[in-house]
C-alpha cells in the first residue's frame, strides 16, 4: 500500500456534547441509566448513559456520569500497570479526532509522515514551537497505556477514548522501558517515541476526576509516563486494534 493511499475504514462516532444536568436527570427518568460492573480488579461500579444524540437515538457514549476514583484506589492499581510486557505488547484502541469533542473509534488507521494519523485534527493544528505555525511532528501521535486508561475509566471501556489519545496499548511506555529516541514498529509502520512530555489537562480531569488527574501528573510517577508519551511517524503504513507493538 502506497503512503498516499487513504484508507477510511468503518468507524464508531463518540461525540462529547455538553450535557446539563437536566439531560442526565431526564435520562434517569425514562430508565434508560445501564449498571455495568467493570473488569479491572481494581475497579469499581459506575454507571454510563445512553443519551439522544441527533439523528442517530441509539447512538451510546460514555459520560461523565461516573464515579471518579479516589487517589488511594488509583495508587492500588500501580502494581498491574507496572505488570505491562516490556519488549512486545498489543494495540487495544485507536481513536481518530476529526475535531474537537468528537471521537471515532477506528478499527485500523493510516498513519502517515506528514498527517499522522490521518482523518485526525492533529494535522489542523497550529504550534507556536515551529517557525511557520505548522504543527509540531513531536506530537503527531500520543500513545497511553490500556492498563491506566481502564484504571481512571473504572474499567468501562466505552470511556477510554474520552482521554483523548490515539493509539492505546497494552505496553510498558515507561521513560526506563521507552526513551526519547526509541522506535516502535506497529501493524505495517515504524513510530519515534519523542522528548516532548504529556501532561494531563483541565479536560481530563473533568472527564476522570481530580485525583485522576494528580494521579497521571504527580512527579513521583512520572517516570512511568501515566498520561501517555507523544511520538511521531517514521515510516507511514496502518496499524489496526490487535497489532503487536514492539521495540526495534
Amino acid at each position: 500500500m502506497s503512503a498516499a493511499t487513504i484508507v477510511r475504514p468503518k468507524t464508531t462516532r463518540i461525540v462529547s456534547p455538553t450535557i446539563t444536568i437536566e439531560d442526565v436527570e431526564a435520562v434517569l427518568a425514562d430508565g434508560r441509566s445501564v449498571l455495568k460492573r467493570p473488569t479491572a480488579p481494581w475497579a469499581i461500579k459506575y454507571h454510563s448513559l445512553t443519551l439522544p444524540m441527533g439523528p442517530d437515538r441509539n447512538r451510546r457514549m460514555a459520560t461523565d456520569v461516573a464515579r471518579h476514583l479516589t487517589i488511594e484506589e488509583l495508587e492500588a492499581g500501580l502494581g498491574e500497570i507496572e505488570r505491562a510486557p516490556r519488549n512486545a505488547g498489543t494495540v487495544e484502541l485507536i481513536v481518530r479526532r476529526p475535531a474537537e469533542g468528537e471521537r471515532e473509534v477506528l478499527q485500523e488507521g493510516l498513519l502517515d509522515l506528514g498527517e499522522g494519523l490521518v482523518g485526525d485534527r492533529w494535522s489542523a493544528h497550529r504550534s507556536s514551537r515551529t517557525p511557520d505555525g505548522s504543527p509540531n511532528r513531536d506530537t503527531q501521535l500520543t500513545l497511553m497505556s490500556a492498563r491506566v486508561v481502564d484504571l481512571v475509566a473504572a474499567g468501562d471501556r466505552e470511556r477510554w477514548a474520552l482521554a483523548g489519545d490515539q493509539i492505546y496499548v497494552d505496553f510498558d511506555i515507561s521513560e526506563a522501558n521507552l526513551p526519547a529516541g526509541t522506535r516502535l514498529a506497529l501493524g505495517s509502520t515504524v513510530i519515534e517515541v519523542t522528548p516532548e512530555p504529556h501532561t494531563g489537562c483541565v479536560k481530563f480531569s473533568s472527564r476522570f476526576g481530580n485525583d485522576a488527574h494528580r494521579f497521571v501528573n504527580t512527579k513521583t510517577h512520572r517516570h512511568l509516563r501515566l498520561r501517555g508519551l507523544n511520538a511521531k511517524v517514521i515510516e507511514p503504513g496502518t496499524v489496526a486494534t490487535g497489532d503487536t507493538i514492539r521495540k526495534l
